[in-house]
């Protein structure tokens, strides 16, 4: 490695000096003295409370964490062709998602931070402050949580975990990481470039990339913040975990999202950018579309394109048998009950391609091998319309108008991102209240949520917290309050004078009451007389209302709603 090629503040300073001297002595592939966890670079510790002392990381400035991350980024980029050879052979992706998905996004949110870190997370003086706290000065400060676990995942080993990681350490956290056992290679060779660019001993540390290390991270350890990426059945346990030391969390797990194509919209690149966000990855993306909601006028020209795609699919490789077998599993069922595969523009020959030799379900039963797959005339209450699968296959629901499609959308209880494609942006942006997705996308899908400002979090079964992006970002720190004042309290010692008392009195409903009171009390009024069927005027001395009585018992006045009714 030419280390001379390296330009970024102080590199040779942090790398060749403190950061070695930090790691020597500690291997970065295996602790003999680990815990029962396998913590790589940290003495076992025990859960027992909070970790409220601040770390050496947290005690240096903003601007030399900043500077971490610029280092981080360049030897990001310089290692940036093995970290794809590594991607490649653990998830199967082909090279150029492996660029363009995975390295790309965390180098662009790694300049992202070192230009916006400084806005974000300095101090700011809370302005406003009422005039009866007298002349008191208050300074917010986002400061780190402590200690942060992270449990990453394998689909984009190194944009996710990336991301997380500096998010974690600039924002002066320091980590622990479980890395996926799907991809330990990929990321503990990202985890050792994040200690090449300089950080101080005990900053991060890492544990075994094994299933069990997970599990006996969390009870071995305690953490301020946990960030979770992967299944919602695993999330639940997380933080099932996590809720009995009231330990906050990110889950970041699975949406099961939709696109919606509307009437007047590009029929063909609506197609084309479905088969392309189904086929990223090999569609083991928790943004990927798992139905289609076509309305009724676009729905024809729609799946006439889908199948031109569809008909040059070759099989790929999916992660495991597991989700390769649910994928054939869900497209036989569907096309038992009527759905054709848009690679055939016949239902009979779209049963036959399922049925015989060539990458068809019967043949790859026993891989990981499936073909991408759209299935048409797809029906409400079909299993491969909710969505519950991860790979390639994606479900095409022809919609009455655009309140079936909402109606369809709905009874899915995960969204992550929604897609809505429209010649009228307008309109797609006007829905965007209405799809429960915290992204929304207007003619286009995935791609957006890339952008590094942007953050990501699920709604209901698709997760808890933000992560990436501004909020990501702040979700990593907490909110410290520090105040100076002339001790205002003080003057509370004795009540004040009864002259003053109502004098201020009078003062607070002037200042806090100011507008077209009148007017307002008249309309509450009316609204009040309605309710109760009595004619209600207001006090001229109190500004009360009251009931007129000209008989009767007297009102009972309900001192929780201001309003009086007549004693039964």
């Amino acid at each position: 490695m030419d280390e001379a090629g390296l330009s970024c503040p102080g590199y040779e300073r942090w790398v060749w000096s403190e950061a070695r001297m930090s790691i020597a002595g500690t291997s970065l592939g295996t602790n003999a003295n680990a815990g029962p966890a396998g913590v790589i670079g940290l003495p076992p510790v025990a859960a027992s409370g909070l970790t409220s002392e601040k770390s050496v990381w947290a005690s240096i400035s903003l601007k030399e964490r900043v500077e971490w991350v610029a280092r981080f980024r360049q030897l990001v980029a310089f290692h940036q062709p093995r970290l794809c050879e590594l991607i490649c052979e653990e998830t199967r992706k082909p090279a150029h998602e492996a660029l363009l998905t995975d390295v790309a996004p965390l180098l662009a949110t790694c300049k992202w931070i070192e230009k916006n870190a400084g806005r974000l997370l300095r101090d700011r003086e809370l302005s406003d402050a009422p005039f009866w706290m007298g002349g008191i000065r208050m300074i917010e400060r986002r400061v780190a949580m402590g200690k942060v676990g992270i449990i990453a995942t394998w689909n984009y080993p190194v944009q996710l975990l990336g991301i997380q990681l500096v998010h974690a350490l600039v924002t002066g956290n320091t980590v622990v990481v479980k890395p996926s056992e799907r991809t330990p290679k990929t990321q503990t060779r990202l985890l050792e470039i994040a200690m090449e660019a300089g950080l101080p001993m005990n900053t991060l540390s890492w544990v075994g990339a094994t299933r069990e290390a997970g599990q006996n991270m969390l009870l071995t350890q305690r953490f301020d913040h946990v960030i979770f990426t992967g299944s919602t059945e695993i999330g639940q346990k997380v933080a099932a975990q996590l809720a009995k030391t009231f330990t906050p969390a990110t889950l970041e797990l699975s949406g099961r999202d939709s696109v919606i194509v509307l009437e007047d919209a590009n029929v063909k690149q609506a197609a084309r950018a479905v088969w392309a966000a189904m086929n990223v990855n090999a569609g083991q993306t928790c943004m990927g579309p798992r139905r289609v909601l076509v309305l009724d006028k676009a729905y024809d020209k729609f799946c006439e394109h889908m199948a031109k795609l569809a008909a040059t699919a070759k099989a790929v490789d999916l992660i495991d048998e597991k989700s390769a077998t649910l994928c054939k599993e869900l497209t036989s069922k569907a096309i038992a009950k009527g759905a054709w595969d848009a690679a055939m523009l016949h239902g009979d020959k779209a049963q036959s391609r399922h049925v015989e030799g060539d990458g068809t379900v019967a043949d790859e039963m026993i891989s990981r091998r499936f073909r991408p797959t759209a299935l048409l005339h797809c029906q409400v209450g079909m299993e491969v319309v909710e969505g519950r699968h991860f790979g390639p296959l994606v479900a095409i629901v022809r919609c009455v108008n655009l309140e079936d499609a909402l109606n369809i959308h709905r009874r899915c209880d995960q969204h992550l991102t929604t897609s809505v494609f429209t010649r009228d942006v307008r309109v797609g942006q006007l829905l965007a209240d209405r799809l429960g997705a915290t992204n929304v996308m207007v003619n286009d899908i995935i791609m957006p949520s890339c952008h590094p400002a942007a953050s990501i979090g699920g709604r209901g079964a698709s997760g808890v917290g933000y992560s990436r992006g501004e909020e990501g970002l702040l979700g990593l720190t907490r909110p410290l309050y520090v105040s100076s004042s002339k001790a205002a309290i003080a003057k509370m010692v004795k009540p004040p004078p009864a002259w003053q008392l109502k004098f201020l009195s009078k003062f607070l409903r002037w200042w806090y009451g100011a507008g077209d009171v009148p007017a307002m009390m008249a309309a509450r009024m009316q609204a009040a007389s309605e309710v109760i069927g009595v004619p209600v005027n207001m006090s001229p001395d109190r500004g009360l209302p009251l009931v007129d009585e000209p008989s009767g018992p007297k009102p009972i006045v309900h001192s929780s709603t201001g309003f009086s009714a007549k004693a039964g």
